[in-house]
């Protein structure tokens, strides 16, 4: 564990910061004051040396208001892809001009879950990345909703934004959201106390996420930003959350300390980072107690404990894992197909080869291809 405080990670070398689009829309119209209030203070940071990927909503909100869509353009999926057709033109446009104002010269960069599942595919949008940033570009990344399904969505651009900043090698996530950070329960009740510091996002601390955000407009919510977290700390990042609604947002939150920070808990190699923050697995495999200790020690998981499956997937698949009690222990690549996965669940080595009619593999999730979590 580390000991990063908010400042820490504003000032990291390479940073993903995450608008949404409460902050950046409001009754249809872009919110230019405080987009230009936002630019100001991302030149500050380039000024410094701070590298900067924005991580951008608000293309279905703008597309709805130009389209006089109902529901902001979300009534359906439909709906909201062509809202995002129109309105990602539009926040494109504004990023551009907002930048340009201060020499800064902006890249529009969209994606969809599978560019980033697919081992290939996130190679490339990293190199890609890498370039921009090299040439002093500050890349501005949203959701594909125009042609994204609901299959294959992030659905939220705080997940969105912890899987750009793995894919960037960045060392720091900033959420800029409608609160302070997360509370240890409804913030508007009195009694609510803001976290300032989470040292790994465990069951309690998912707990204290209300659903949804005040808004209404945006996709995500705390929880959303909960799991955003927890695919950063894997990979080594520290990620924050700070209130963006007042002027020069991330000055005042580093200034009055206000905002909660997520340590980063370990630091997974490049595959297992990359591994760990997928976000659509195709089947869940529950496992014996036994089996949870051993993984818990670091051990393969071995078809003798294997205890159910669920979903039809093929081999290379990847899959939960789930304790007796439901629990969730992590994911991984799995060796089998769903069938054969099935066939064998409970059989020792000499059993399998029967079964199957070939020699069994190793494992069916390896070590190697898994991560705890």
């Amino acid at each position: 564990m580390t000991d990063e405080t908010l400042a820490n990670v504003v000032s990291a070398k390479r940073l993903v910061i995450k608008i949404g689009s409460a902050l950046l829309v409001e009754d249809g119209k872009p919110a230019l004051d405080r987009l230009h209030s936002l630019v100001e203070e991302i030149a500050g940071l380039r000024a410094k040396g701070v590298e900067i990927i924005v991580v951008s909503s608000g293309a279905i909100a703008l597309g709805a208001a130009r389209l006089g869509l109902p529901k902001g353009g979300r009534a359906s999926l439909a709906d909201a892809q062509a809202a995002a057709s129109v309105g990602q033109v539009g926040l494109a446009q504004l990023w551009g001009a907002a930048l340009a104002r201060h020499d800064h010269i902006s890249a529009q960069m969209l994606v969809t879950l599978d560019d980033l599942e697919e081992r290939k595919r996130y190679l490339n949008a990293a190199a890609t990345l890498e370039r921009l940033l090299e040439a002093g570009v500050i890349p501005v990344v949203n959701e594909n909703d125009s042609v994204a399904t609901e299959e294959i969505r992030f659905g939220d651009n705080d997940r969105l934004a912890a899987r750009v900043a793995q894919a960037a090698n960045a060392q720091g996530v900033l959420l800029l959201s409608d609160v302070d950070g997360l509370y240890d329960r409804d913030p508007s009740l009195p009694d609510a106390t803001l976290i300032e510091r989470v040292e790994g996002v465990s069951p309690e601390v998912i707990a204290m996420a209300g659903e949804g955000s005040s808004s209404g407009m945006g996709s995500g919510g705390m929880l959303a930003k909960l799991q955003a977290a927890r695919i950063a700390e894997r990979a080594g990042i520290a990620l924050a959350i700070i209130n963006g609604k007042p002027d020069h947002p991330i000055a005042k939150a580093v200034a009055n300390n206000r905002g909660t920070v997520f340590a980063p808990v370990r630091s997974d190699n490049a595959r297992k980072a990359w591994l760990g923050g997928r976000l659509a697995p195709e089947g869940v495999l529950s496992v014996d107690a036994g089996c949870v200790d051993a993984l818990g020690e670091g051990a393969s998981l071995l078809a003798a404990g294997l205890t159910e499956v669920e979903g039809e997937f093929t081999r290379g698949a990847l899959v939960s894992l789930h304790g007796p009690k439901g629990e969730r222990l992590g994911q991984g690549l799995v060796e089998y197909s769903a069938d054969e996965c099935r066939a064998i669940a409970g059989l020792k080595q000499a059993e399998q080869e029967e079964r199957l009619g070939y020699a069994p593999r190793a494992a069916v999730v390896h070590r190697d291809h898994m991560v705890r979590g």
